[in-house]
């Protein structure tokens, strides 16, 4: 077999005898063309030099040296092979550089990251406020107002308050500890409605311990008297002592105290931007009181108003809430302390109603504000986790929801159930029942909050017996009474044949009292007179027969 003597090595083909590294191979059957051959110019790595495409290059040969600087890195196992793109990221790389992100993207996305870092800083700002002045104000840790815990309620499902107003934040005022004003706010928080009525800061009434007075005297040295302490655990007690007076007399659960002094309401009512409050003069165009206008040297009036609705700044709101017409000339507060406390109640209401609107709550710096003004000036024992509840109802009920009640109906003198005389050589407000009898405040206060529509009512019912069985009629007067009604007379029914029981109603209305009565003892009410005369007031009349 004859030998090849140009067999490959290693895949590489050796060069023809003769032949130079870098040159021209032979053909030893060379193929004659007629074509033109095509010369492509060729710059020599490091050189100026420009030979042709094919071009033997003079003067220069490949080396050993070449061979290893190209064949060095082919199995080199320390350099990292090159990741493999899946079909995803080949996509997205391929839409980016195909849709540069343009200069409004990028505005864009910086000023949303601006906006979140300024909300961020603001909410901070605003919780830090809010952590701060709500561990001076309310009971627990501050950190239980993100609880949702309902508010503590009475029987009928009330949640009661008793708020103190005092002037000890204004050191030259005689009297700075009395509470010159007490206010009853009952809140209904399934029902979403507000009842308030004012205290009479001159009600006599007996203290039970040594004051100042002695163990009787006006209720608004009860606070102050009751404890002389300067802690937090004293105000506490103060609070919760107070509540408790307030209660029996007034026959109510009052489960919550706050005490404020004349500072919260000028701040307060500032920091929400003024209030509107309607101005009614008694009879008069309006009312005027200069108790207050030393402090311009009597060269303006401070308490001047025309009939009608006034915006009022902090200052004029907390003049208007202390003016009573006991200084000439002054006119349209001939009630005095009454119309002030009926002023109060208007600017409570006002200051809510601003409070919540939302021209305040969109305002960071009204909002700040008014945390700055309760958390200075305001103590209650209300529970941190009761906060989120009680912000709720306060949003919830309606203007029309919230109702004044008055203990001094100024119309009618019968219906009032307090009076003024006086006791004890000074001029005081007593009930028109007597003095210390307060069956006739608490029959009040029961009417207008309870949740019985027969007490509400109150509709009087004349019960007259007519089975023949002496004190029949009486026993059941009683039974009615401990159901609620309200029984003004009792007697003996005119000669006849009765049947167990017949109800007559005289008008029209009290539908509660009526759905009662005809439920209790399951008879169709008569809409026709009964066979007695009564007086004109009277609303149901009962007669019982035959005796059970």
């Amino acid at each position: 077999m004859k030998k090849n003597k140009n067999s490959s090595i290693d895949g590489f083909v050796p060069r023809q005898a003769g032949n130079q590294l870098g040159g021209l191979h032979r053909d030893d059957n060379p193929q004659v063309s007629t074509e033109v051959p095509e010369y492509k110019p060729l710059h020599t790595t490091g050189s100026d030099a420009v030979r042709n495409l094919g071009e033997p290059q003079t003067g220069h040969g490949l080396g050993r040296s070449d061979i290893d600087d190209s064949l060095r890195d082919i199995d080199d196992d320390t350099k990292e092979p090159v990741k493999k793109l899946s079909r995803r990221q080949r996509r997205r790389m391929a839409k980016q550089l195909k849709r540069p992100r343009s200069l409004t993207n990028r505005i864009i996305r910086w000023f949303i990251l601006i906006l979140v870092v300024a909300v961020l800083a603001v909410g901070g700002y605003f919780a830090y406020k809010f952590i701060n002045a709500g561990g001076n104000v309310f009971q627990g840790n501050i950190l239980a107002i993100f609880e949702n815990q309902p508010l503590k309620q009475d029987s009928n499902g009330r949640s009661n308050f008793l708020i103190l107003g005092t002037s000890e934040d204004d050191p030259g005022h005689p009297g700075s500890t009395l509470t010159d004003s007490m206010l009853v706010v009952s809140v209904d928080q399934n029902q979403k409605n507000v009842y308030m009525f004012s205290v009479p800061r001159d009600l006599y009434v007996q203290y039970g311990a040594a004051c100042t007075a002695g163990y009787a005297g006006k209720i608004n040295e009860y606070f102050s008297c009751s404890n002389s302490g300067t802690t937090k655990n004293d105000e506490q007690d103060r609070l919760a002592k107070t509540q408790k007076f307030v209660g029996n007399i007034f026959g109510l659960d009052i489960q919550y105290g706050v005490h404020v002094d004349q500072t919260v309401i000028k701040q307060a009512v500032d920091a929400v931007g003024g209030i509107d409050v309607n101005i009614e003069g008694d009879g008069y165009p309006g009312i005027l009181d200069r108790n207050f206008d030393w402090r311009c040297n009597y060269t303006c009036y401070l308490v001047k108003y025309d009939n009608g609705i006034h915006h009022l700044d902090g200052a004029h709101a907390l003049y208007l809430s202390m003016a009573r017409g006991d200084v000439a000339p002054t006119y349209g507060l001939a009630n005095s302390n009454f119309d002030r406390e009926k002023n109060q109640q208007k600017i409570i209401i006002a200051l809510r109603d601003k409070a919540i609107s939302t021209g305040t709550i969109t305002n960071l710096d009204k909002i700040t504000k008014l945390i700055d003004a309760l958390g200075n000036n305001l103590r209650t024992n209300i529970q941190t986790s009761e906060i989120r509840t009680l912000m709720q109802v306060a949003g919830e009920v309606k203007s029309g929801g919230i109702r004044m009640l008055s203990l001094l109906d100024a119309i009618d003198s019968s219906k009032s159930v307090v009076t003024t005389g006086m006791y004890g050589g000074a001029s005081v407000v007593m009930p028109s029942a007597g003095i210390f009898d307060y069956s006739g405040i608490q029959a009040f206060v029961k009417k207008n909050l309870s949740s019985d529509p027969v007490v509400r009512e109150a509709a009087p019912v004349v019960v007259l017996n007519g089975s023949g069985q002496a004190g029949y009629a009486q026993t059941k007067a009683d039974s009615l009474t401990s159901q609620g009604f309200t029984v003004s007379s009792v007697g003996n029914a005119p000669a006849g044949k009765y049947g167990t029981v017949v109800i007559y109603q005289i008008g029209t209305g009290n539908t509660g009292t009526a759905e009662k009565l005809s439920t209790l003892y399951g008879v169709t009410i008569k809409k026709t007179a009964p066979p007695v005369t009564v007086d004109a007031s009277v609303k149901f009349v009962i007669i019982f027969g035959t005796a059970k």
